[in-house]
């Protein structure tokens, strides 16, 4: 299964390069991942046009702080569910400074928060990578998650 990170905006903070690089490399060794991050955030509306056209296909996940709360176990459940039934690509939607349209979460498969508190998008592209290499240890049984 593919992993795809559709995400507005680059990562220009220090911290936030950093930390996609090292989940990106611990990935590498897990699973396929695609992190597309070149769009500037146009707004809303073009920015929801822009995710959902370069998802099309795939089992979309919105990030959205309205979202449902998922624990590790939860999405590692999913994914598990996925790669039993052949889930080719999962595609996971970061939207810009003004979140996601109300077409966008609609056509999600799912929506789900990070946090309850709204996270700025570079953050939030390093705790979900973060949580990918988890899950993907979990389902390894490596010891990472303890």
């Amino acid at each position: 299964m593919k992993w795809q990170i559709l995400a507005i905006g680059k990562p220009s903070l220090r911290y936030a390069k950093a930390g996609v690089e090292e989940y990106r490399k611990r990935l590498s060794r897990h699973t396929a991942l695609e992190l597309q991050t070149d769009w500037k955030d146009l707004g809303r509306v073009k920015n929801s046009e822009t995710l959902l056209a370069a998802s099309e296909g795939a089992v979309r996940l919105v990030l959205d702080e309205r979202g449902d709360v998922w624990t590790t176990a939860d999405f590692v459940s999913r994914v598990e569910s996925w790669q039993m039934n052949a889930v080719k690509r999962v595609a996971i939607l970061i939207g810009g400074a003004d979140g996601h349209t109300p077409e966008l979460r609609s056509s999600a498969d799912h929506v789900i928060a990070l946090s309850g508190f709204t996270l700025q998008h570079e953050l939030a592209l390093v705790v979900l990578l973060e949580q990918l290499y988890r899950v993907h240890t979990v389902m390894r049984g490596e010891p990472y998650h303890r």
